[in-house]
């Protein structure tokens, strides 16, 4: 990075604390501190959900995601409108009316209190995983392009998201957001065009279309049932769709931003705008993805992403003859993409021999690549390496100008903030309000919760940090790992809470077995099969539901319930 691009960088990180830390004036009690004092506008809550998903493993990874395997990944999000308009019609109003600050303060109120405790803890779990591994994935990435290490970024990071987040609660954290999203969609935007306006002459956007659509790249929807494919069709609506109900319904990550909204009709509007631009926005994430892997076509591209691995590898002696195997292949490659296209603009041309040459010469290269890639695995004795969250960085370095490259680096810096953010507040949130309250520290004034609340909020921001440092090496395509993590958990929550919305009869033991019964299903899968992660939700939820049933079969007693209107 140049002197223009430091300057941007840090320009854009003060402006994003700044406001947020304005915007947060008057947190000075529990409600406002952990609700807003329930004052949001739908568009703010809308923003702020969307920025937590659109962290910085959204630029870092989903971009790798489509330069490598395409768009199919886009899949992933099939379930989600569906997901989010059953939340508006269930969950905003159950948890509104119940006027509570958890999702799992309402599992009391429906079950009891250990139903509540076991749930709480299966989100301070799953979450504080979470992330951890959502600060470690700039900080890894980030680390060659600033010259930092990844420790010392992680620690940058978490410090700014502990600033204004324990200063000026969700609100601080909600407005930062909104500024957040602003700036990634004008970032999105621009890296796009540069990157076409970078290919050769002679190939036009209609030609990268045709051969991101050769090489599988635009390929969207597979309908094929596969249970150990992560991304078809049915994993998609099903597991997704399962995934999506648990995330926005029973992670406090995101029913607390739904929770600060001024009415019902609000926080409604907040998830139903998410269900309108969430796969828009990834799609095209996903074509930025593709689109890097046209112009990787045409000019060259390191054999390995990561700098540190390919200097370190490079001292091999298998090194020398890996890397003239990848030239040819590159070569050979660059050649057939440019007879292809010729072919592709030329009318009553057969594109047959083409497009089969272009194929072969693209598995060549792929080949090519992962006998790179193996030699990093036999230099540290791994099972398996991954440069995917290297891609994107790499051509922002090479082919975007001086001052737009800090711009671009700031606002991953700050999607991280913003994922992080909206995590250690939430954990916060549960460990004061499910926990600490609840079964340590009772009947204090709101001042003492207050405080209680900013310094479990300065906790998780350490804990976050220390688990990005210490035990997040190694991870590959950080997107599928984050969602993997949420999936050995989420299951287990969704069935609580179908539970509690749709059974009456169901009592609160029947409830905990479920959750034990569900989490052990789930894990079981995870060990001992090769069942794609997706379906974890799936399974995790209808153990729970089936076991809770077949055991409240023998202790039918009323329950007290809050159900929407």
């Amino acid at each position: 990075m140049r002197a223009l691009d430091w300057v941007v960088l840090f320009a854009w990180l003060v402006s994003l604390v700044s406001y947020g830390l304005y915007r947060g004036r008057g947190s000075d009690t529990v409600n406002k501190y952990l609700l807003a004092g329930k004052s949001m506008p739908w568009y703010a809550m809308g923003l702020s959900i969307l920025a937590t998903q659109a962290s910085a493993i959204t630029f870092i990874s989903t971009t790798g995601q489509g330069y490598v395997d395409g768009m199919r990944f886009v899949q992933f999000y099939f379930g989600l409108p569906l997901a989010m308009v059953i939340l508006s019609a269930t969950a905003v109003p159950i948890f509104h009316r119940a006027k509570v600050y958890t999702a799992y303060e309402y599992l009391e109120y429906r079950f009891d209190a250990k139903t509540r405790a076991i749930v709480s803890l299966v989100f301070l779990i799953q979450r504080g995983l979470a992330a951890g591994i959502g600060l470690y994935a700039p900080a890894v990435a980030l680390a060659d392009v600033l010259g930092w290490s990844d420790r010392l970024i992680t620690v940058v990071i978490g410090a700014l998201v502990v600033l204004y987040t324990a200063t000026g609660g969700i609100k601080a954290l909600t407005w930062a957001d909104v500024q957040q999203m602003t700036m990634i969609f004008t970032a999105l935007i621009i890296s796009v065009i540069l990157m076409i306006h970078a290919l050769p002459p002679s190939i036009s956007f209609v030609d990268a279309l045709h051969l991101a659509g050769a090489a599988g790249r635009l390929r969207i929807v597979d309908l094929h049932l596969n249970w150990s494919d992560r991304y078809n069709l049915w994993s998609g609506l099903i597991g997704g769709g399962f995934l999506a109900l648990a995330y926005f319904g029973c992670d406090q990550s995101q029913v607390q931003r739904y929770l600060t909204g001024k009415s019902i009709g609000q926080s409604r509007l907040s998830l139903l705008f998410n269900a309108t631009v969430k796969i828009p926005m990834q799609l095209f994430i996903l074509f930025i993805g593709a689109i890097v892997f046209v112009l990787s076509l045409f000019v060259h591209t390191p054999m390995i992403f990561q700098p540190l691995e390919a200097a370190r590898v490079s001292k091999t002696a298998e090194w020398a003859p890996t890397e003239a195997n990848y030239q040819r292949a590159f070569e050979r490659r660059r050649e057939a993409a440019f007879q292809f296209a010729n072919a592709s603009r030329s009318p009553g041309a057969n594109r047959g021999p083409a497009l089969r040459e272009f194929r072969d010469a693209q598995n060549d290269f792929t080949l090519s690549r992962h006998r790179a890639l193996r030699l990093v695995e036999r230099l540290h004795g791994r099972s398996r390496y991954d440069d995917t969250n290297y891609v994107f960085l790499t051509f922002v370095k090479t082919f975007l100008p001086v001052g737009l490259v800090g711009l671009v680096i700031g606002v991953i810096f700050s999607a991280s903030m913003g994922s992080t953010s909206g995590e250690i507040n939430s954990l916060a949130t549960v460990s004061v309000v499910d926990i600490y309250r609840r079964y340590f520290v009772r009947n204090r004034n709101d001042r003492h919760y207050l405080m209680a609340s900013r310094c479990f909020t300065v906790f998780w921001g350490a804990y976050a940090v220390a688990f990005a440092a210490i035990g997040s090496r190694g991870f590959g395509a950080l997107i599928e790992r984050v969602n993997i993590v949420g999936s050995l958990f989420y299951g287990g929550m969704l069935g609580v809470f179908v539970l509690a919305f749709l059974f009456r009869h169901v009592g609160g033991t029947a409830a905990f077995w479920g959750v034990i019964a569900g989490e052990a299903a789930i894990f079981a899968a995870a060990g001992f099969t090769t069942i794609s992660f997706l379906w974890y939700n799936v399974i995790g939820c209808l153990v729970v539901v089936t076991t809770a049933l077949l055991i409240s079969t023998t202790q039918r007693k009323p329950s007290k319930v809050l159900v929407a209107g």
